[in-house]
């Protein structure tokens, strides 16, 4: 089966055990795949390589039986040890054409963005999709950029046709908002892991992203 592309789906989920309220990984993946979500994304930073893979292999046979696309955050490596179906990698990363070289055509490559002209750059290597971001403030990420707002998501809704997915501070409070500027894909972490009750959450989050599009 292809792998989905942002833009095929409307929310992107990454993991954060330390947001997810001590629940097992298995259990929030499982809730977020039960509520449809269709993307998911690995992406741990304080864990050693081993448990990683342990869980990157758990995440794999989930996606797998969901039909869902997965993701790995950075880790060329283990995305493919796992066979997952791509990578994500930031500006400071591998260049676009190495990873390539490594993981071979059919893997897909997503490449975070910041400006109008790393999604040029973006397009131009390669990249299966890029992240538009972030969009607001996040504390999800101990090197984040300072947030891009509206004016860049604007611009790459009107002039790239890669696919891409919105991220950075979207909540449901404000995916309304976003959609309405063009993103029809996006990525949320604490929003979705860090809810008590994440089939609602996903829920709540589609309605006014819906809302947003249809405005």
């Amino acid at each position: 089966m292809p792998a989905i592309l942002p833009g095929q789906t409307d929310i992107y989920a990454l993991t954060d055990s330390r947001l997810s309220l001590g629940r097992p990984l298995a259990v929030v993946a499982g809730a977020l795949l039960d509520a449809g979500v269709r993307i998911l994304q690995y992406r741990e930073k304080h864990f050693k390589a081993g448990k990683m893979l342990e869980e990157c292999r758990l995440l794999r046979r989930l996606t797998e039986k969901a039909g869902a696309c997965f993701i790995v955050n950075d880790h060329i490596d283990i995305a493919m040890l796992v066979g997952a179906d791509g990578v994500h990698i930031g500006q400071e990363d591998l260049p676009v054409p190495e990873v390539r070289r490594l993981v071979g055509p059919d893997m897909l490559i997503g490449l975070s963005t910041h400006s109008p002209e790393q999604a040029v750059a973006a397009v131009n290597a390669g990249a299966d999709y890029i992240g538009v971001g972030p969009i607001f403030a996040t504390r999800t990420k101990e090197d984040v950029v300072d947030p891009v707002g509206y004016g860049y998501l604007d611009w790459v809704a009107r002039n790239i046709d890669l696919p891409f997915v919105a991220i950075g501070g979207i909540k449901a409070h404000n995916i309304a908002e976003v959609a309405g500027h063009g993103a029809r894909c996006c990525a949320l972490v604490s929003e979705l892991v860090g809810a008590r009750d994440i089939p609602a959450r996903v829920e709540a989050v589609r309605t006014a992203m819906r809302e947003g599009l249809d405005r």
